[in-house]
């Protein structure tokens, strides 16, 4: 009687196989899901900048002046912007950018 099943062998080579293609796989994916926290994180930055020049020219504000998350949130934010990674966001003056303490600033 002849048996059917898959010899060691042949089961040894399919976890190679699978073996490299993670190898192959997995660092690529790692990056794109880095590169997508960090793209997510930058508009919530624009985001932040925008609503701090629409909050100058509303309120007349002089230039290097600082408004806080209550000065933007809900009238130009309505949910406020959050950061994949931890850190803290930075709002800075109307005449920088706001800033993320893992991701940086968005280019």
């Amino acid at each position: 009687m002849r048996q059917r099943g898959f010899t060691l062998v042949e089961i040894m080579i399919v976890v190679l196989i699978i073996g490299i293609l993670l190898t192959i796989a997995v660092p690529g994916w790692m990056k794109m899901r880095r590169t997508t926290h960090e793209k997510a994180c930058w508009s919530g930055l624009r985001m932040i900048d925008d609503a701090k020049q629409q909050w100058s020219m509303d309120t007349n504000q002089e230039t290097g002046a600082t408004p806080t998350e209550a000065d933007l949130s809900p009238e130009y934010i309505k949910t406020w912007p959050t950061c994949d990674g931890g850190g803290t966001i930075t709002i800075g003056s109307n005449m920088q950018n706001a800033s993320h303490s893992v991701w940086g600033q968005a280019p």
